[in-house]
């Protein structure tokens, strides 16, 4: 007669994830981390309906519900950050680690006069944008 066999709960889920096999209402974190440009948006659908969102650290990035299943992250701040989004029981829909960086920087100067950098934004002209960071 063989004796049952225990796994921790981390074991058993590297072992169903090894076989493709997942339990209902698990979400792993993404692999990769999700790149937003300041002041822009990209968004996301999420794998199933979220009750509750939540922003690491909201001077980041920010998230706008648009329904149960579509968010968007716009980068409010140069950083790295997380979001997570569960369902209505506590079940993690989307995990993800969200790096708000300046991008390409095309039409974007940052101006500094002494300990303060000013960003510009610039076509024809530049014109101050809304941001003004200190420095640390």
């Amino acid at each position: 007669m063989s004796r049952p066999v225990f796994l921790r709960p981390a074991a058993l889920l590297a072992a169903l994830a090894l076989t493709g096999i997942t339990l209902p209402g698990t979400a792993l974190a993404q692999s990769r981390p999700l790149n937003v440009e300041i002041d822009q948006s990209t968004r996301v659908q999420l794998s199933g309906p979220a009750g509750s969102v939540i922003v690491g650290n909201p001077l980041i990035a920010d998230v706008t519900v648009v329904d149960a299943n579509t968010l968007f992250i716009t980068g409010k701040g140069y950083g790295v950050t997380e979001i997570v989004a569960v369902d209505t029981i506590g079940r993690t829909v989307f995990q993800n680690q969200v790096v708000v960086s300046a991008g390409s920087g095309t039409g974007r100067v940052r101006v500094w006069r002494g300990g303060t950098a000013t960003e510009m934004a610039c076509a024809a002209s530049c014109s101050p944008s809304v941001r003004t960071t200190p420095v640390p």
